[in-house]
């Protein structure tokens, strides 16, 4: 986990004790560390989905690819970016580790993630017609949850 001096320096972790202090709220500094790290998956979280988004509308709108096809460009995408911040901003990342085999969990992770997408895509879609987009914040906000849950227990 993180220590203190560090956190000091980071402006999610000095927003998110001054939230705590705000509502007078005391917590560990493990409940505190685990609050600074999904408020800092939050934000990686609304970026990363705000770039799928954007892919995922301009694959459909003006390349006219298929929604799955679409959606799969623009998850992958956006994954990349997610990689990269969630290694060097979000996760305390166990250098003891081996680096190649985090990432391949973090891609295999993310793949599974990529097909729990597309299904929740495809049947809101085409089963249930459900509009695209709105499809899309369904499956993100389902995907969000299991992306950090996995990369909570395997990258750290």
């Amino acid at each position: 986990m993180s220590n203190k001096k560090n956190d000091k320096r980071d402006n999610a972790a000095l927003f998110v004790q001054k939230v705590l202090k705000i509502f007078h709220v005391k917590v560990s500094n493990k409940t505190e560390d685990l609050l600074i790290q999904i408020f800092k998956f939050g934000i990686v979280g609304v970026v990363a989905t705000l770039i799928d988004f954007l892919f995922l509308y301009i694959f459909k709108e003006f390349c006219h690819f298929p929604i799955v096809v679409s959606n799969t460009l623009s998850f992958c995408i956006s994954v990349i970016y997610n990689y990269y911040a969630s290694v060097k901003w979000v996760f305390h990342i166990n250098h003891e580790k081996d680096a190649r085999r985090q990432f391949v969990i973090f891609i295999i992770f993310s793949v599974v993630g990529l097909l729990l997408n597309d299904l929740i895509m495809w049947v809101s879609t085409d089963l249930f017609h459900i509009y695209y987009l709105l499809a899309k914040v369904v499956a993100t906000a389902i995907v969000m949850v299991f992306n950090f849950i996995t990369r909570k227990l395997f990258l750290e």
